[in-house]
């Protein structure tokens, strides 16, 4: 068994949540490489239903350690509560959580940055959940970040925050900070979290890459999706990390040599939240119905996402993109009502074939999906977990994912639960799995 990134293929909420959940039973070890406290993760156990934003879905597996590591941006304050609802439900994370000493953190002002800035693009504004996330991955780039090393030094750490605030001072009084920062009062809040969290922290590239020399495996799991990495997706419509696969080496510092696999997960059908491209999105009647099957609003921010069918172009790229060597497919049983299924196999721009992912956001405004409709099988898939007890036009469904895209399918999630799933015998996911 090796270690393997499991990577969203589409806008995000693609479902990694259950399937990490799901895979973390066969792996030692589950590091989150990227992105900040915005990604809600969904896991259903059982009655208990938990929203994790910062730790890995890993957590909640007996036994399985849980890694945060330095591509993350950690708000403390919401990484505490997080740990807390933990406890609360009967998962201590203590000896199993471990969190990068080179994280870099979200403080307030970060969030009113943002709120400042969304507000001000007007019609134009990219949906971003203001939670300060981009904001702390541009102090991150311009090198005035604050790390979680820094947190656990008094002296640094106050040092550095007095120093931030003090160089944008400007900044604060044009932004929607309706009162002064109060810079003791920050850092003393600042450092009774770094307090709580302080025992979770080390060198999380030195601890995987220990792990991994002992033969251990670990899951290497994102956050986002694909289309909306900063490099490869529909910039400016993205997110502030790489959301692919890539993002595991720069993410965690793992060199790509110790990366055995890639897997994408893909729903049946495709959901964006927020502003920015979506050529086959649907609206009216059955966009309302489909968000309503599938429960289509954000984990953490309860916004209703948009809807629309499987969009084929998007999963040859982050096929590309990613390497990808299985798909899992999720929420197959949302489609089981349709007598017939649209899926998008390609795009045209003014009559002409686009064969290559657009590289602005402009020119999607300009794409005509093209459509292929294929037959419903309008009988219940939900809960199924044998290949072969699946309806025949939904075998043929995956089949169809599968020939277009060049990718097995190695994985079906039948609904929330665990064992409402499919792992595709004989398939490259299955020998990554003892």
């Amino acid at each position: 068994m090796g270690n393997v990134v499991v990577v969203g293929a589409q806008w995000g909420d693609e479902g990694k949540g259950k399937v990490v959940d799901l895979l973390a039973e066969h792996f030692d070890v589950v590091a989150r490489y990227q992105g900040g406290h915005n990604a809600g993760h969904t896991v259903v156990i059982g009655d208990k239903k938990f929203i994790l934003q910062l730790v890995p879905s890993g957590i909640l597996r007996p036994g399985k350690w849980a890694v945060i590591g330095p591509g993350v941006v950690i708000d403390p304050n919401a990484l505490c509560d997080e740990l807390q609802s933990l406890r609360a439900a009967g998962v201590e994370p203590a000896g199993r959580l471990f969190i990068s000493n080179r994280a870099h953190l979200i403080f307030p002002y970060h969030q009113s940055w943002e709120r400042t800035t969304e507000s001000a693009r007007g019609a134009d504004k990219l949906g971003t959940t203001c939670r300060g996330i981009g904001p702390a991955y541009e102090d991150k780039m311009r090198r005035r970040g604050v790390r979680v090393a820094d947190l656990l030094r008094t002296d640094l750490f106050s040092k550095k925050v007095a120093t931030v605030l003090a160089e944008n001072e400007a900044l604060f009084r044009s932004s929607e900070v309706t009162h002064p920062i109060n810079p003791l009062e920050l850092i003393e809040e600042y450092l009774g979290l770094g307090a709580k969290i302080a025992p979770f922290v080390t060198d999380t590239t030195v601890l995987l890459s220990k792990v991994m020399q002992e033969g251990k495996s670990v899951l290497f799991e994102g956050a986002q999706g694909t289309m909306l990495d900063i490099d490869h997706g529909t910039y400016p419509f993205v997110t502030s990390s790489n959301a692919s696969a890539g993002g595991a080496c720069t993410g965690l510092g793992m060199p790509p040599t110790r990366i055995s696999a890639a897997v994408g997960v893909t729903k049946a059908y495709t959901t964006r939240v927020g502003s920015g491209p979506f050529p086959t999105e649907v609206t009216g009647e059955i966009a309302q119905q489909m968000r309503e099957r599938g429960n289509e609003y954000g984990a953490v921010t309860g916004r209703p996402r948009r809807c629309g069918w499987l969009d084929l172009m998007v999963l040859r790229y982050s096929a590309m993109i990613n390497g990808l060597d299985s798909w899992i497919v999720t929420k197959l049983d949302i489609l089981d009502s349709l007598a017939e299924i649209p899926v998008c196999t390609g795009y045209r721009c003014k009559g002409a074939l686009v064969t290559e992912m657009p590289a602005t956001a402009e020119l999607f405004e300009e794409l005509t999906p093209i459509y292929q409709n294929l037959a419903g099988w309008q009988s219940s898939t939900l809960g199924i977990n044998e290949y072969s007890q699946l309806p025949q036009r939904a075998r043929d469904y995956l089949r169809f994912i599968s020939d277009q895209t060049g990718v097995e399918i190695g994985l079906v999630s039948t609904g929330p639960e665990r064992g409402q799933s499919i792992l595709v015998r004989g398939s490259r996911l299955e020998k990554f799995l003892p």
